[in-house]
């Protein structure tokens, strides 16, 4: 006869008792809907030409964890294409004053869905440029940081005991999307490029054998429902979410966007395509969460820390002349510059967050900002075999796209075309890579102390 997914879970932790008596692990979990009230300007492709038709929940949610010690860590996941240091950085000074955490135990990550709203300073360069639609992207912001204030301090007041553990699973339907030819690099299907197919799985539980909170990720866009659709939804990560709940009940769901800044689902542009990806997803986290996984204990120690990337130089003349373009955005790109250039303000380097999350036993988070290529997850993963890492992207801040030193030199669009759209000068120098493995270098060593 088949057991419910709690039976086994109390059946597992029934010879584990010592999890809850003797680590003094705690945890808290909480979810808010951030679904647009009305049509708001979508987030993610430069095709579109409409506000939003229509709309599925969108979620923010939030996993408070605490060793015993009192150290505390919360990991905040949103159904966005990405957040902008604007709203990170004052919904962490409110945190911050309010529940007297520092920013290094705060970390922000977003699905990516392309099917999300437009979030103010994030993509602005393809958002809307009405000042009617302007104004409603400006209100759901504003809102926006409210509900990520309310659903941390909900997490922190939700806190238990708690056992935690780690393991990984695997699903197959993110694939490499760079296509490197002798003329040039195209978005398309590359069966032989570098992927990463694992997905790795917290599981959160009471001492009863409830399942709290599941968090997992993936490396791979969230964009299995492309430019031609307008109704607000979460995408895969959004039906992968819904699928754990559904098989946990009363347990939260929580998605990171990991290293998928070259990764793309395969196959794509059909709604039941991104139903399909999502209860894969969730169907192979819901088989490790049933597993005996390794457990997660002892000291919590957090990192925040930033590195400066520096750009390609850059001139007023070649924006100047961008402002002739037939390209509409180039256009838009050109006239910020050439204000900021105007005004002695043009940047020459981007201000880069880095954080690390790590208990002692069993699990280590490495936060990285910006839209991540999947070299870096994988060179994180050679550098600290030891460790039992989840490695995401899309952290704290996604102010453009993050290649490594061989995207650089290949070119293309995550390299060259997409800083566009972000608003920044252009391409980054190969320095960007030794300069992010210097960083996660440090932070590891900071957090192993």
């Amino acid at each position: 006869m088949d057991m419910k997914p709690t039976h086994i879970l109390i059946a597992l932790f029934s010879t584990l008792p010592y999890l809850f008596a003797a680590s003094g692990t705690k945890a808290g979990v909480a979810k808010v809907e951030i679904t647009p009230r009305g049509p708001i300007w979508m987030a993610g492709y430069a095709a579109r030409t409409k506000p939003s038709e229509g709309a599925s929940p969108i979620w923010a949610k939030a996993l408070a964890l605490q060793d015993s010690k009192g150290m505390t860590a919360v990991i905040v996941t949103t159904d966005l294409i990405g957040l902008p240091r604007s709203v990170t950085d004052v919904v962490a000074a409110r945190v911050i004053e309010k529940y007297k955490l520092e920013r290094n135990q705060i970390v922000f990550n977003s699905s990516h869905t392309h099917t999300g709203p437009v979030v103010a300073n994030n993509l602005w360069i393809m958002g809307p440029q009405e000042p009617v639609q302007k104004r409603i992207v400006e209100e759901y912001t504003n809102n926006l940081k409210d509900q990520l204030t309310t659903v941390i301090g909900a997490a922190l007041g939700a806190m238990q005991p708690a056992a935690l553990a780690f393991d990984y699973g695997e699903v197959g339907f993110a694939i490499n999307r760079r296509v490197v030819t002798p003329k040039e690099v195209l978005l398309d299907v590359n069966p032989a490029g570098p992927v990463d197919h694992k997905v790795p799985v917290l599981r959160v539980v009471a001492p009863n054998g409830q399942v709290l909170a599941v968090l997992f990720g993936y490396a791979c866009h969230n964009t299995t429902l492309t430019a031609e659709f307008y109704t607000i939804t979460g995408d895969y990560a959004g039906y992968a979410q819904a699928g754990v709940e559904k098989a946990f009940p009363g347990a939260t769901a929580l998605f990171m966007q990991l290293c998928g800044g070259d990764q793309n689902p395969n196959p794509r542009s059909k709604p039941e395509l991104a139903e399909q990806h999502g209860a894969a997803l969730a169907a192979e986290v819901g088989r490790v969460v049933k597993t005996k996984m390794q457990p997660v204990t002892g000291r919590l120690k957090s990192v925040y820390q930033t590195t400066e990337l520096p750009f390609a130089p850059h001139t007023s003349e070649q924006y100047t002349k961008d402002l002739q373009d037939k390209n509409v955005f180039k256009q838009r790109r050109a006239a910020a510059m050439l204000a900021l250039y105007k005004e002695g303000r043009e940047p020459r380097k981007l201000q880069y967050p880095v954080q690390v999350i790590r208990f002692d036993k069993g699990f280590t988070l490495v936060a990285l900002g910006g839209e991540v290529v999947i070299d870096y997850s994988l060179w994180v993963q050679r550098t600290f075999a030891g460790e039992r890492l989840m490695v995401a992207g899309y952290s704290n801040e996604v102010a453009c796209y993050i290649p490594s030193a061989r995207v650089l030199r290949e070119g293309g669009y995550e390299a060259v075309d997409s800083m566009i759209y972000y608003g920044q000068p252009g391409p980054f120098t190969e320095e960007v890579e030794p300069r992010i493995q210097e960083a996660v270098t440090k932070a590891m060593s900071r957090v192993k102390k």
